[in-house]
Order: C-alpha cells, then sequence, then structure tokens
C-alpha cells in the first residue's frame, strides 16, 4: 500500500513538476509520515481517483513534499469526485490551498472543497487560593488547580445556519486523575438579516450587567438584538449556597429578556430580567418571603457604562432579586484601563469594588468568586498576552462575608493557549 501511495503521489508530477512559482511556505517540506493526509490519499488511490505510472514503476519509499501533494491534489480535483472521495479532496484542498493557488491552480469559491468543520481550542492551567476567616476564629483555605482543555468546532450548515459547541476535558493537578471529559455545549445557530435565533444548550450570561447575574450554559432557545431566551437551567450550577439546599428538582425552567441601547462608542445602557422556576428553589437559602416558602425567583438588573477615551471605560451595574428575604441585592463598580488581545505585549488593568449576594447572583462572572457568592470587598487585576495567542491574568479580592462579615482573600492566576 505504501508503494502504491508513493506511486500515486508521483503520478501528480505532471501536472507542473517544471513550475518555478513555489508556494510561500517552503515548498520543500516534507509532509510528515504520520500526517492525516497520506490516509486521505490512500482513499483516493483506492477509489481510482490517482492513479500511477501506467507501466507500474515507482520511485521508492520517499516522503512526499507538499509540493508535490499539491499537484497531485489539481490533477485528482479535475475529475470531480463525488461522496466520500469528494470530501477526502475537499478537506487536502483546504489543508494545501497556498501550495494551490502559488501553482497558479485556480480554485473558485475555495470553500466548498474546505472541510465544513473549522476548529479552535484553548488549553489553560488555572490556580485559586481562596481564605476566610470563620466565627469561631478559625480559618478556612482552599487551593485548587485544574487544568483544562477545550476544542471549539463550527460546522457550516448553509448560508444561514451554523452548529457550534464546546468539548472540554478537565483534571486536577495536585490529584493527577483521569479528569473528566464533557460536551459543554451545542447548538444550532441562525442568521436572517438582523434576526438571530439560537436552539439547542449555549451559553449563559447576563450581557447587560455584564455577568453579575448569570455566566453559564442553559438548554433552550436565545434571540438576538432584543434579547429573548426561554429553556431549563440545572441549578446545581449555581454558586455552592444554592446548590447545597436545593430540594429535589434540580432543573429549573428558565425564561428572560434584555434590552440594551449602545451608541458603540461612548455610551451604554440597559435592563434585564430573569425568571426561574423549580421546587428545588424550596430547598435553597433565603426562599422565602413573609413565612410563605418560594419556587420562583425574579431578578432584574441593570447597567451603564461609560468610555472616556479609547483606554479608560467605567461601568456600575445592579441586580436585585426581591422574592428572597436576604442577601437579594448584588451590585458592582468598575474602572477598566485598556484591554488584551491575544496579540503579543497587549494588556489591561481593572480595579472594582462589588458587593454579590447569593440569592440574586446565582452564577456570577467573577474569576474571584469562583462559585462562592455572598461577599464584597475590592478586587483588582490585570491581563497580559506576552506572546500571540497567550493570555495570561492575574487577580485578587480582599473583603469580608456578607453571613459572618468576617475576612475574606481570594488569589487567582491562569494561563491559556490558544490554536
Amino acid at each position: 500500500m505504501k508503494n502504491k501511495i508513493v506511486t500515486a503521489m508521483t503520478t501528480a508530477l505532471v501536472v507542473g513538476a517544471a513550475s518555478t512559482t513555489f508556494a510561500a511556505t517552503n515548498p520543500f517540506s516534507d509532509v510528515p509520515a504520520g500526517h492525516w493526509a497520506y490516509d486521505a490519499v490512500t482513499q483516493l488511490a483506492a477509489d481510482g481517483i490517482v492513479e500511477g505510472y501506467g507501466d507500474g514503476t515507482y520511485l521508492g519509499n520517499r516522503n512526499i513534499t507538499r509540493y508535490e501533494m499539491a499537484q497531485m491534489i489539481a490533477k485528482a480535483m479535475a475529475k470531480n469526485p463525488t461522496g466520500s472521495d469528494k470530501a477526502a479532496l475537499d478537506r487536502l484542498a483546504a489543508e494545501f490551498s497556498e501550495e494551490l493557488n502559488n501553482l497558479g491552480v485556480r480554485v473558485s469559491e475555495l470553500e466548498k472543497y474546505a472541510d465544513k468543520v473549522k476548529w479552535t481550542g484553548e488549553f489553560r492551567y488555572r490556580y485559586i487560593s481562596d481564605r476566610r476567616d470563620n466565627v469561631n476564629g478559625t480559618k478556612t483555605k482552599n487551593n485548587d488547580d485544574w487544568v483544562h482543555f477545550r476544542l471549539f468546532p463550527t460546522a457550516e450548515v448553509n448560508d444561514h445556519w451554523k452548529l457550534k459547541a464546546r468539548m472540554t476535558a478537565s483534571y486536577k493537578m495536585d490529584e493527577d486523575n483521569t479528569g473528566t471529559f464533557n460536551l459543554t455545549y451545542a447548538f444550532a445557530e441562525g442568521t436572517y438579516d438582523k434576526f438571530k435565533l439560537s436552539v439547542g444548550k449555549m451559553p449563559f450570561y447576563s450581557n447587560v450587567d455584564d455577568g453579575l447575574v448569570m455566566d453559564d450554559f442553559f438548554s433552550g432557545a436565545h434571540k438576538w438584538k432584543v434579547n429573548l431566551e426561554a429553556g431549563r437551567w440545572n441549578l446545581n450550577d449555581a454558586n455552592d449556597y444554592i446548590a447545597a439546599n436545593l430540594a429535589d428538582d434540580t432543573a429549573a425552567n428558565y425564561q428572560g429578556a434584555e434590552l440594551s441601547y449602545d451608541t458603540g462608542s461612548k455610551f451604554m445602557i440597559g435592563g434585564s430580567y430573569k425568571h426561574f422556576n423549580s421546587s428545588g428553589l424550596k430547598g435553597a437559602v433565603g426562599y422565602n418571603t413573609k413565612g410563605k416558602v418560594q419556587d420562583d425567583a425574579d431578578i432584574w438588573s441593570a447597567a451603564i457604562g461609560y468610555n472616556f477615551d479609547k483606554n479608560v471605560k467605567l461601568f456600575y451595574s445592579y441586580a436585585q432579586n426581591p422574592t428572597a428575604d436576604d442577601y437579594n441585592r448584588a451590585w458592582t463598580g468598575q474602572i477598566s484601563y485598556k484591554g488584551t488581545t491575544r496579540k503579543a505585549k497587549t494588556w489591561g488593568a481593572w480595579a472594582a469594588y462589588r458587593y454579590v449576594g447569593n440569592n440574586v447572583a446565582f452564577m456570577p462572572t467573577y474569576d474571584t468568586y469562583t462559585k462562592s457568592s455572598n461577599k464584597k470587598g475590592v478586587e483588582v487585576g490585570v491581563n497580559w498576552a506576552p506572546l500571540d495567542n497567550t493570555l495570561t491574568s492575574l487577580q485578587y479580592f480582599n473583603g469580608k462575608t456578607l453571613e459572618t462579615d468576617k475576612d475574606t482573600e481570594t488569589l487567582f492566576a491562569r494561563v491559556s493557549w490558544f490554536f
């Protein structure tokens, strides 16, 4: 079979072996023996899409170059294969598109030859140290260090619809365990002019208040612009206070709406409403009003933001849950300077005061809070990209717990590599 592959590739040299227009990337770099292209070529050769010399001669067991691979693909494209052969050739054409272009091969609408599924990803290490003073005079210290490997596939269905997903593998460094692997979310996203609709399990983020109330995932439907949402949310993902006191039903019915106005450069204002209903909330801390046990949570929030210039931004958001008697308010004020991208040497910093009650901030986005809400205090942080596609973050929180008014502090560090 290996000789068959070599023969198939050698035949392709008739397309333009004498050409002096080489690829911008090194045209003489070998395609590694373990590269997936060899399997694709094996399939095409077996199906007669790529043919060997008529006399059956071979050039021996040598490595193929990317330039030669592109010549072979160009010849095979002229046969217009169908089915699985077309799929294999589409993927090859996408991989070697730069070499094909430099060969002078015109690939009209190259996307039709491209792999319909595009992959991006992230590898991150996260460390959290959380310390609290207890009422009895003792101290509690929790350290966590996690490794996460995430893959983000996006599949093109047609001109209007895409499929998006996130797969996550996680394990704790200090335990050196096998970890977990799960499909974090998967949803279909449709775009029709200014109208967008998502259906499935998707990111659940309170855009207006910038994650003060929620940063998780829910199953249902989501419409953009005037954001309308409906579905189900797993209450086990809520902060530790809620999750530890659930009754029988751990899934809540959810409906929500957000409305915002953004000038695009200077000023932003908005408001939102979120309704949760589940008998599981009857067991959660604080869910009683005037002696009646509640199975509903009605959370509203408002926010305002102002950009003084391209570097300095001021933001304030407030949220309240009137169905809860205690710890039913949350608010944050933050000033930010600059900001990071995935481009090397970009950085940003911020300082904020946060007051986060557990019966309104169900799953806040703040890294120094993790799943432990119900505290107030000052947070400072800095993000820095030392290299392209490499992002680091260092954050520190110092304050008090709302239930005991005792000192608490959290140190958070993270480094992420994107690909």
